[in-house]
């Protein structure tokens, strides 16, 4: 990025520099972050090594908590590192990485929630051609197709971002680099970046969010036509897991990026809740509805 002052870095001021009681939020995020890996990786681990999860939907939900722990690693080491230092001071290079991999893993769950939602659909709206269309070689596609669209909306992302002029304060209010955080330090070559941040929303935002509806808009009305209590709870049961993760997700993200630029403490607030608390509580969701994931890690525990 083109500076027209000498600095070259930003100051990252999550929390008021008077704040007395750092010591305890970096022990309430220690254990947020290593609550989440932790759980997330016996996801993973319990996946990849149980046969009878190597299953679509288990696949996508892998995916998943992978995300999650890179959604918390990309912010919580280095908040940790300048709230137990007092250094506050990031470099362009350390902010646009922050950036770059923070949408790579944004843009993913968005496309990972679509699609665990369209592999709900089929399995209970078309069961019969469920192997048909989420074949092993079609879950395979689907997944390169996610981390490469993910990867290459970044790259074009950061890319105009780094063709723009700073000219503002470089005082970042958040808890990491994050994109509207970002957007209020430039001041001249915008055009680009908001042509691609609106073929971003369209594409990557607004198309999954609707077929997430779709979907579940048909599954409930299939739900509703089925004459056995016992049926309609089995099919309920497959997609409760995913619409409270879905709300929650989108929820705090849209409200983070709706509030007034002036609102910097319940920016920090949305912010957490969309980067930390939600990627350690997926993972329990899943497993606490998920009889055949609570079957597998008993048995493992």
């Amino acid at each position: 990025m083109k500076n027209e002052t000498s600095e070259n870095f930003f100051y990252i001021l999550p929390f008021s520099e008077e704040t007395k009681h750092k010591s305890l939020i970096s022990i309430f995020f220690c254990l947020m972050y290593l609550i989440g890996v932790l759980i997330n990786s016996s996801i993973i681990t319990v996946i990849c090594l149980e046969v009878q999860l190597h299953k679509p939907m288990y696949l996508f939900i892998c995916n998943l908590s992978i995300v999650d722990i890179f959604f918390t690693s990309i912010s919580v080491p280095k908040l940790l590192h300048i709230l137990l230092s007092g250094n506050h001071i990031v470099s362009f290079s350390q902010c646009y990485t922050q950036l770059y991999f923070f949408i790579i893993v944004g843009t993913a769950e968005e496309i990972l929630l679509f699609i665990m939602a369209y592999d709900r659909y089929v399995a209970i709206c078309i069961p019969l051609h469920y192997h048909q269309i989420l074949s092993q070689r079609n879950c395979i596609l689907i997944t390169f197709g996610i981390w490469a669209a993910a990867f290459l909306n970044s790259f074009l992302l950061v890319g105009s971002i780094l063709n723009m002029t700073s000219c503002h304060s470089n005082i970042i209010h958040q808890i990491f680099c994050d994109l509207k955080s970002l957007t209020r330090t430039i001041c001249t070559g915008t055009t680009m970046f908001f042509i691609l941040i609106s073929i971003e929303i369209l594409i990557l935002s607004s198309i999954p969010v609707l077929g997430t509806c779709v979907s579940y808009v048909n599954i409930f009305f299939l739900i509703l036509k089925m004459k056995s209590k016992e049926s309609r709870r089995k099919a309920f049961s497959t997609c409760s897991s995913h619409i409270p993760i879905m709300s929650i997700f989108y929820g705090a993200g849209i409200a983070e990026y709706l509030i007034p630029p002036y609102s910097e403490f319940l920016a920090v607030i949305f912010n957490v809740v969309y980067t930390n608390i939600v990627p350690m509580i997926n993972p329990i969701i899943y497993s606490l509805q998920n009889a055949n994931v609570q079957s597998v890690l008993l048995k493992f525990i």
